[in-house]
């Protein structure tokens, strides 16, 4: 069974952006040391075009082979003219209203996320699945999530976009890991409680 994992950047306070999801606040924090750390341990969580930017486009996947994203984080690249923004993985887009994906190497789940998800999961294979990004849509997929990375930059929001966007549901994670870095991030692991 494959893992499900929301790899997410947050503020101190909880939050993965301001109220219109913009998380530019936190890109000041990609210093040497951290894109060090990026680059090594999760290479393909980067873009496809960020990779080629860095000259880290050859680097093989080291936890994920797919990705799934919500329509807004999806058309933060469809802006930028990127079609295809996660290449390197197999990308599924959750939208209901985007209709006709506009690349053929993108595939949009309109219907049944869970079941998708489901299915992505009981897949055989050594690679895990990439959640990213989407308040909305981890909530939706909650009770699918099987490990949390939570990057947090050592700044408060004050209000902004949560990390889950959900009722209220008490979820119990436990702690693997815990990495710090010298410009104030903390980057935890944690795995499901089942």
């Amino acid at each position: 069974m494959r893992k499900l994992t929301y790899y997410i950047a947050c503020s101190l306070d909880g939050f993965i952006g301001d109220p219109g999801g913009d998380a530019s606040s936190m890109y000041s924090f990609v210093d040497g040391e951290f894109l060090e750390y990026l680059r090594t341990e999760y290479p393909e969580t980067l873009p496809t075009h960020g990779r080629r930017a860095l000259g880290i486009d050859h680097l093989e996947n080291r936890r994920f082979d797919t990705i799934i994203q919500g329509r807004a984080s999806y058309e933060l690249a469809l802006k930028e003219g990127i079609t295809s923004p996660y290449a390197h993985l197999r990308e599924y887009v959750a939208s209901r209203t985007l209709g006709e994906s506009p690349d053929p190497h993108v595939e949009i789940v309109a219907d049944d996320l869970v079941g998708k998800v489901r299915e992505l999961k009981a897949e055989e294979g050594e690679f895990g699945i990439y959640l990213c990004g989407g308040s909305r849509l981890a909530g939706e997929l909650l009770d699918e999530i099987d490990e949390l990375v939570i990057k947090t930059y050592p700044i408060v929001l004050g209000t902004g976009m949560p990390m889950f966007g959900s009722g209220f549901a008490v979820t119990r994670f436990g702690l693997d890991e815990v990495r710090t870095f010298n410009n104030g991030v903390i980057v935890r692991t944690y795995g499901r409680k089942r």
